[in-house]
């Protein structure tokens, strides 16, 4: 079924289309400066398209729970647990309602950790409900980083993880992503990539012009138009609007956001008697006291990980009968080389299992401390810390002889320099230097960093090499070859494009 929804108005005076049905298959990429009509943008297109096709908003602000009042959206407040989000994207894909996930009074690592479970949870729904969803993400950038910021890198990847599956595999699912952004520059180049339409709103820094004319196939030295473009002016392109970039004026709507831009308005008549302000200002009324009185300061989550440690601490539950007088009730009697034999043992069972490489080290870390527990292996918790460290350096496949070495002393020193996501692939490529090995493919560094693109295992690449790590050329037949200065050694040639092996006879074994 073909729905052209009226978007606003063409230069011309005609009405600007916007079909649904090649959006739901194609995305949509909206950008524009604070202030530039974006959010009226995306509140013109879920108020026109309500009623042809289920919508799901990622609102950080909270601007779009008035839809609730005139289009029937549920609002789901992001103050819930992780159990709670994940059933209520399950249920709400199931029986197609529209809903916006409000994520206001929480702080940026929650909101990206909630809106990664919430959309993880609508994509792994069951076959049966991958009815088509309008999924519109405001403030992109923040769940889709272009670099780390001040949030965990657990939570970075979570989310951007999540918004990587909306967009680049959503819509075999149903799912069509909708995503606004103030800055492309800060929005993580995979997930802009995947989208085939565009609205262009005003922007003013150089780098974001430039690839707004980029992405609309413009010459750059057009692209100091998006400067001189009114609030809610956008220029369109894409199949679902137009083959050719045209400027849209995005037409008016029939509900508001709570929040409203700053207006001019008279200031107060002040009390003439400088005593009198001041009794004004410094003297809390009855009700102000009453108001604090009652808030209630809500505590902020437990760290998981404090969790985990605390239960690995507990005394598990047994039938046997206690133990006689002087022996310690807390843990079987084990000594320390059969403990550290069981650890090695649960934390290669874990690294075995093919996907382990795409999943977060705090999951990694909790099914690490589950096993031991289930398995009553005593003793302190290993901290986290500790935990990515021996990861990294398993999944460099060093064997023992080679960790006995002075060079492998070496290459644990230098991996200490980069950040804890990036220590196993530095080993990775330190052990295969070691070894004389040929180099890893895109592929295989891919896997050992989290993640399917290989355009991301060569920006690695490129990261070490500036960071003086690495030295990366290549043979006569063009095959890769990294260098380790600092180790005198480097790897034998190897094919950037070859698949990873690894992974592949892994898959296939099951």
């Amino acid at each position: 079924m073909k729905v052209g929804i009226d978007m606003g108005s063409l230069t011309s005076g005609q009405p600007a289309k916007l079909d649904i049905e090649e959006l739901l298959a194609t995305r949509l990429l909206v950008q524009g400066n604070s202030g530039s009509g974006k959010s009226h943008l995306l509140r013109r297109l879920l108020e026109q398209s309500a009623q042809w096709v289920q919508q799901v908003i990622i609102d950080p602000e909270g601007d779009f729970v008035t839809l609730s009042e005139k289009y029937g959206h549920l609002v789901v407040e992001g103050e819930r647990s992780e159990g709670e989000i994940a059933g209520i994207a399950s249920r709400i894909r199931k029986h197609r309602v529209s809903c916006v996930l409000s994520l206001e009074g929480l702080e940026v690592e929650q909101q990206m950790r909630a809106a990664a479970i919430f959309l993880n949870a609508m994509f792994d729904a069951e076959h049966a409900h991958w009815y088509p969803v309008l999924v519109v993400v405001d403030e992109a950038q923040m769940f889709a980083p272009a670099a780390g910021g001040d949030v965990s890198e657990d939570a970075r990847k979570m989310s951007l993880g999540a918004m990587t599956n909306l967009m680049c595999r959503g819509r075999k699912r149903g799912l069509a992503g909708v995503i606004a952004t103030q800055r492309l520059a800060k929005l993580a180049k995979n997930v802009a990539a995947e989208a085939s339409n565009f609205l262009m709103g005003r922007t003013f820094l150089d780098i974001d012009m430039a690839r707004a004319a980029d992405l609309l196939g413009m010459d750059r030295r057009q692209a100091e138009m998006f400067r001189d473009l009114q609030r809610g002016n956008f220029v369109g392109l894409g199949p679902a609007l137009s083959r050719r970039p045209l400027p849209i004026a995005i037409g008016a709507v029939e509900t508001q956001a709570r929040s409203s831009s700053p207006k001019l308005m008279p200031m107060p008549e002040a009390p003439a008697d400088v005593e009198d302000l001041k009794d004004l200002i410094f003297t809390p009324d009855p009700e102000e006291l009453t108001r604090l009185a009652q808030r209630r300061v809500r505590p902020a989550p437990r760290p998981t990980t404090d969790i985990l440690a605390e239960l690995s601490r507990a005394t598990p539950l047994s039938d046997q009968p206690s133990p006689r007088p002087g022996r310690d009730a807390s843990a079987p009697e084990m000594d320390a080389d059969e403990r550290e034999r069981r650890v090695d043992a649960v934390l290669t069972e874990i690294l075995a299992d093919p996907q382990s490489g795409y999943r977060t080290d705090a999951a990694l870390y909790q099914d690490f401390m589950v096993r031991l527990r289930m398995r009553r292996v005593p003793g302190s918790p290993m901290p986290l810390g500790e935990f990515r460290r021996r990861v990294a350096i398993a999944r460099s496949g060093v064997d023992a002889e080679t960790a006995e070495t002075e060079v492998w002393a070496t290459a644990l020193t230098l991996s200490a320099t980069v950040t804890e996501d990036l220590q196993g692939v530095f080993l990775m490529l330190a052990h295969a230097a070691i070894k004389g090995e040929p180099c890893p493919s895109d592929a295989r560094i891919a896997r050992a960093y989290g993640t399917h693109s290989a355009r991301r295992a060569r920006r690695l690449l490129g990261y070490f090499e500036e960071q003086g790590l690495i030295i990366v050329h290549a043979d006569h037949s063009g095959k890769r070859i990294v260098g380790l200065p600092d180790l005198q050694a480097e790897t034998a040639p190897g094919a950037a494009d070859a698949p990873d092996d690894e992974a592949g006879n892994a898959e296939a074994a099951e």
